[in-house]
Order: structure tokens, then sequence, then C-alpha cells
């Protein structure tokens, strides 16, 4: 006989748990998206702070609505500002702007000799003059005299410092023959110098200062191969003592000839010109408007005892110059 087959308790248990479950989830909140969560202003610091941060963007707004849009420089708009400038300021004059390029460079050249030289070239020209019977003995008060051995000025001329060294051109006429040469600079330094050159065909002399202010300054020399007649020079010195002064023409002729009024010298290829010179001129800078050194001022044509400007005076070119100091030629 078979048997009836059994079956354990548990499935139906199972089948009661499944059936409490599928009944109670329903009673579960339906799965969806999940909704951020709402900042509250609530908070007065909060809303404060919101309401401050809208002002200063609406500010920034305004200002940049308000603000003028920058138009762009044209060069109308520069020659409008230069036109004005030179309306309302006074603007320095060529000749001015070339004297203060060149004015640290220029020094004051003094010569110095004993009065005993003084005194020897005093008699032997007078002994030239008349020949007299020289007295047997000891002149009354003969000896020596100590203010022989005293110096005196025996010069004043001009000169320009070409190398920052303390290099300086001048005249030979100014320093020849000279026991000692003093130097005054632009600052009012005082020095001794020497003569370390010379050129007697073009009447130049090179000096070397023993002392040199700490921020000296040289001039610049510019060749003469582009002047003309009618450009403007400048001629920088110490007229008669006085200066430092300018004097301001333009070049007169090139390739000049000029003999010396005693005849003991002819000297060429000097350029003329017609700015002021006169005795203490004499090695000094003639400048162009940049202020640069085309030649140095040596001699003025003036037929007269008086030896004074006439209106034609001539300088050696500073080719010539600057190969007396040694330096190569442009």
């Amino acid at each position: 006989m078979r048997r009836t087959a059994l079956y354990s308790s548990s499935r139906a248990g199972r089948a009661s748990e499944a059936s409490a479950s599928s009944e109670a989830e329903p009673a579960a909140a339906p799965a969806g998206p999940v909704q951020p969560s709402r900042i509250s202003l609530s908070s007065p610091r909060l809303l404060w702070a919101a309401i401050a941060l809208l002002t200063v963007l609406l500010l920034v707004t305004l200002s940049l609505s308000l603000r003028p849009l920058q138009r762009k420089l044209t060069q109308a708009d520069i020659n409008a500002a230069v036109l004005k400038t030179m309306e309302t300021q006074v603007m320095p004059s060529e000749y001015a702007r070339a004297y203060e390029n060149i004015r640290p460079s220029v020094v004051r050249v003094i010569s110095y000799v004993k009065k005993s030289r003084l005194k020897e070239e005093k008699d032997l020209k007078s002994a030239k003059l008349a020949v007299k019977p020289k007295a047997l003995g000891p002149a009354p008060g003969a000896g020596p005299n100590p203010t022989d051995d005293e110096e005196v000025e025996h010069g004043v001329g001009t000169g320009v410092v070409i190398i920052d060294k303390g290099v300086i051109l001048t005249n030979l006429h100014v320093v020849s023959g000279a026991d000692r040469i003093k130097v005054v600079f632009s600052d009012g330094l005082e020095s001794s110098a020497s003569i370390t050159a010379a050129q007697p065909e073009n009447d130049l002399a090179v000096l070397q200062a023993a002392k040199i202010p700490d921020d000296m300054i040289a001039a610049t020399m510019r060749s003469t191969n582009d002047l003309a007649p009618g450009d403007k020079v400048l001629a920088v010195g110490f007229p008669f003592g006085i200066g430092p002064s300018a004097s301001g023409g333009v070049i007169s002729g090139l390739r000049r000839v000029f003999r010396s009024p005693e005849g003991k010298q002819e000297m060429k290829n000097l350029i003329q010109f017609d700015a002021a010179a006169n005795p203490g001129n004499s090695g000094g800078p003639l400048v162009t408007m940049d202020g640069e050194v085309v030649g140095i001022v040596t001699a003025i044509l003036n037929p007269t005892p008086a030896r004074t400007f006439l209106g034609i005076a001539f300088a050696v070119p500073i080719e010539n110059a600057a190969a007396a100091a040694g330096l190569p030629p442009f």
C-alpha cells in the first residue's frame, strides 16, 4: 500500500511570511528622485549678507556702465599737446642747449711766470732798444730780491676737456713759456697742469691736470666733414677773463688761411666763423647746436692794434686738435 507523502510545516510558515511581507510593502513610500534641501533665509545674518552682496554687484554694474570709453590716442592729439606745451612754457634756445651741454667740459687756463723772468725780458728788450755803457761794480741796492721768485699772472685762456682723465686741449700761445699752469674746472676745482704734447703748426697744446672733479665730463667731438657755411655754432670761453661766456654765430667759411699779425706763422685749413671771440677765448671750444666740438678757437682777424673782434675769427678743426692729443681721426 502506497504511503502518503508528508510535507514539513515550514513551507507554510514561509508562505505566510512572504504573504505578510507582501502585504507590508505597499505601506512603504514609493521610491523617487531626492529633492534638494532649500536654504532658509530665516537667519538675519544670512539675509543681510545677501543684501550686501546684491548691493555690491549693483554698484559695480553701475560704475561700469557710467565709465566713459577710452578713446585711442592719435597723432593729432600728440601734436596738440606739444603745441600747447610750447605755447604755455618757455623753451630754451638752441644756443642755450648747446651751452649747457658743453659747459661742464670748459676750463679756465691761467699761466704764471716769475717776476725775475719778466725783469730779464724787460732788461733784454731795453738793451736792444738802446745800448748803454755798463757801470763798473755792483749797482746800488743790488743783490738777491726775494720778490723776484714771486709769480705773476701772464695770460688767461680757455681749454676743453676731451678725455675724462683730465686731458685738456688749448692753444699753445696761452701756455707757452709759463713757469706754472693752473686750470679751473666748471665746478670751481683748481688744479695745476702740465704740457704733455704740442702741435706748433696749429697752435695747439695738450694739458694734463693733476686733479680732476669726481664727476668729470669730457666733451663730445664731431667730424667737420658735414659742416657748411651758414651752420650755427657757439664759441665758449673766457674773453678778457670773464666767463665762461657764450657767443653765437654761424660758420662763415672753411679751409681758410690765417697769418699772425707778426707774420711769424701761417695756419691753414681753418674754420672761419662770426661768433664773437676776443683775447681769452683762445683755446676754447667751437661747438654745434648739439654741443659737440668741431674746432678749437685760435685767432681773430683784426689789423688794428686793438686786437679785438671785428667779425672774423678762426678755429682749428677738431680732427687736427684730436691728432695733437694722440686720438684717432674720425
